[in-house]
């Protein structure tokens, strides 16, 4: 056998030996043949270093260090999941479904939610290209090196394989591995890791990948995405990916009424302590692609997925102090400070306190003994007060009628839960918050800079808004605390590089009040450019799709206001986007403006997402379900017979997919 033969056969070999020890937890030989042959591999590769394979399992010891990680954009971006707490959510949930999906029979796959870090890996061709972060869900960080050192990630596919698509996942410490973890480092003197969830997350931002391959982690696998998979469901999807090597939970069940969605439910929510794994609800997604595809999504969530959380865990501990914040626009935030108490793994000082009207319903006091959950366990919170421990003589919360920054006055709306302090231009929370807004990932996106660099430049006297950062210089950075001469460099850079970002990305960092990421999306689209935008009156402005008073009315004042338009004047000169690149601006007419159009079936010259796409980018609205409004229905091949049924009843032309684009 020739060594480039033996090279081979052991990489296959241990490839099989990985997969069944890992994936399959059916070990065939022992941890010391394992590492013997390991061994020799290793051996053999440092001598035949022409004979490399990015997916031999010799990377999987790691040793690349990675100082900084790209970032990357999704191929396809990764969603969150709208959360119930309730069967009456999941009810209710069910009904907006049979709204949109008409009169047809709806599956549904049930998995548990694990907690950890979400992970989106890329294959090409059978072969691990890229592991990359959840990030924003639009873009994350390439820690593909650090991937490759854990053993249930499979380097290389077998089987029937598409030649290229994402699968997404949770990258897990299992309790085990983690109370192993933690008795080193208390031998070490070392203080004990918090939680397997941040512990799995931080690992994964470890700069040494040889110190990943230490840690005992694991991935567990549940969603594919890409063209052409060949999968019809997603009960098929999760064993189609167990057969190429992927490690695919088997605690799932494919139900079909609600009734069943919640026993499995009720079963998990006491089994799940029997788990390796830490878990904190049910995923319950259509089964169904072709329903999935007809769902659509929302802004943030797919329509065909809900995540069921189990009841949070509570804790009691003595609310200190009530103290308030100021954010960006303004509003003041209650905030309670709390003694420390650990609560799901993690220490808890603060829990907001959310309004006054919180407050008061709560009858919240200085010194109360208070009950803390983590909502959605993530935001910790205060669920109720303690009356039996009240001290004697505590006095009720008296909301402040002052900022507690710069002692404006604050002012309340009617029909508004939040105070105000309306010092907009010179409240310093509210002037470092916009800059900090402004430079976050989903907005300007700038590298280098954080909210500690933030209020550093402010104190300095650098920058009083967002505009000041296109002035700053590295001479001017570099003597500022904890700033070296690189770190000054790819801040004015990063600033630099900002003015690519497109318009509809600029509309929503300069933070108008109301304006989220889909509101600036939907206002570049109408207006094309800032100058038209900023001339529009509220009437214009509410006739725009899904714009109501309230945004109007905040755009109005923002456009009227002096400062801001000699802002947005400054920064023109300094090159940022202010209006739709000459590309976008091709692809759009007003074609179908003012007509909502829905898609139903599926489609052969063009995808559904590219169906909708062309709809807006013509002025039209996509809809979710048939009503008197809508004003086509295109409908492609398998659509459900009450949607048909529902269109001819309500006179709504149906039309073929050549039709539209042939209208188009």
């Amino acid at each position: 056998m020739t060594d480039q033969e033996q090279i081979e056969t052991l990489r296959k070999e241990l490839r099989a030996h990985n997969h069944n020890y890992y994936v399959l937890d059916t070990p065939t030989i022992s941890d010391y043949e394992f590492d013997h042959m390991l061994k020799q591999l290793q051996e053999l590769e440092q001598n035949h270093p022409e004979f490399y394979d990015p997916t031999s399992p010799t990377l999987r010891v790691g040793g690349a260090v990675t100082k900084n990680f790209e970032t990357m954009v999704h191929d396809h971006r990764m969603y969150s999941l709208d959360n119930s707490y309730s069967k009456e959510d999941l009810e209710d949930w069910e009904k907006r479904i049979e709204r949109v999906l008409g009169d047809v029979e709806v599956a549904f796959t049930c998995e548990l939610k694990y907690d950890g870090a979400s992970i989106s890996l890329t294959y090409e061709n059978g072969q691990l290209a890229r592991a990359v972060t959840r990030g924003d869900g639009t873009q994350g960080d390439n820690v593909t090196t650090n991937i490759k050192t854990i053993k249930s990630v499979p380097l290389r596919l077998k089987g029937d394989f598409p030649s290229k698509f994402d699968i997404r996942g949770e990258i897990v410490l299992p309790f085990e591995g983690f109370e192993q973890m933690n008795k080193e480092r208390i031998a070490n003197g070392e203080e004990p890791y918090m939680n397997p969830r941040n512990t799995a997350s931080g690992s994964l931002k470890l700069q040494d990948s040889a110190l990943v391959a230490q840690r005992p982690l694991d991935c567990l696998l549940y969603g594919i995405v890409g063209p052409n998979t060949g999968i019809e469901s997603q009960w098929q999807m999760l064993d189609k990916a167990r057969g190429w090597g992927f490690k695919v939970p088997t605690v799932a069940k494919l139900c079909k009424t609600t009734q069943e969605v919640m026993a499995f439910i009720d079963y998990w929510d006491i089994h799940r302590h029997d788990l390796p794994y830490e878990t904190d609800g049910v995923v319950i997604k259509v089964n169904s692609l072709q329903q999935q595809d007809e769902l659509g999504f929302t802004s943030k969530s797919p329509r065909w997925a809900m995540a069921y959380k189990f009841k949070s865990e509570q804790v009691s501990t003595v609310l200190n102090e009530i103290t308030y914040q100021v954010g960006r626009t303004g509003a003041i935030t209650p905030v309670a400070n709390l003694e420390p108490v650990l609560l799901a793994g993690t220490t808890v000082k603060r829990a907001s306190l959310h309004n006054a009207d919180q407050i008061a319903k709560l009858d919240i006091r200085e010194g109360d003994t208070v009950f803390v959950e983590k909502g959605g366990e993530i935001i910790p919170k205060i669920i109720k007060v303690d009356l039996a421990k009240r001290p004697v003589g505590s006095e009720a919360a008296n909301y402040i009628d002052q900022c507690p920054e710069c002692e404006t006055e604050l002012t309340r709306t009617e029909g508004d839960a939040k105070h105000y302090c309306t010092n907009y231009y010179g409240c310093p929370p509210q002037i470092t918050g916009r800059i900090q807004h402004y430079i976050s990932r989903k907005a300007m996106d700038i590298e280098g800079m954080g909210s500690e660099t933030i209020e550093l430049l402010f104190k300095e006297g650098l920058i009083t808004n967002y505009a000041d950062l296109y002035t700053l210089t590295k001479e001017q950075v570099v003597p500022l605390e904890r700033m070296a001469e690189k770190s000054a460099e790819n801040l004015v850079n990063g600033v630099a590089a900002s003015v690519q970002i497109p318009f509809e990305r600029v509309m929503f960092a300069l933070g108008i009040r109301f304006v989220g990421e889909t509101v600036a999306k939907k206002l570049a689209k109408a207006y094309k450019n800032i100058d038209a935008l900023m001339a529009a009156s509220e009437e214009e402005l509410v006739a725009v799709d899904e714009i109501g008073e309230r945004i109007a009315r905040s755009v109005v004042e923002f456009s009227r206001n002096e400062t801001n338009r000699e802002t947005i004047d400054r920064l023109k000169g300094y090159g940022v986007q202010f209006s739709l690149s000459e590309e976008q601006l091709e692809n759009q007419t007003d074609t179908l403006k003012g007509l909502t159009v829905v898609v139903s079936g599926v489609f052969e010259t063009v995808s559904r997402d590219e169906l909708k796409k062309l709809i807006e980018n013509n002025g039209g609205k996509v809809g979710s379900s048939i009503s008197s409004k809508t004003a086509y229905l295109v409908a492609g091949d398998k659509m459900g017979p009450s949607k048909r049924t529902k269109a001819e009843g309500l006179g709504v032309p149906i039309i073929t997919e050549q039709e539209f684009l042939a209208m188009l």
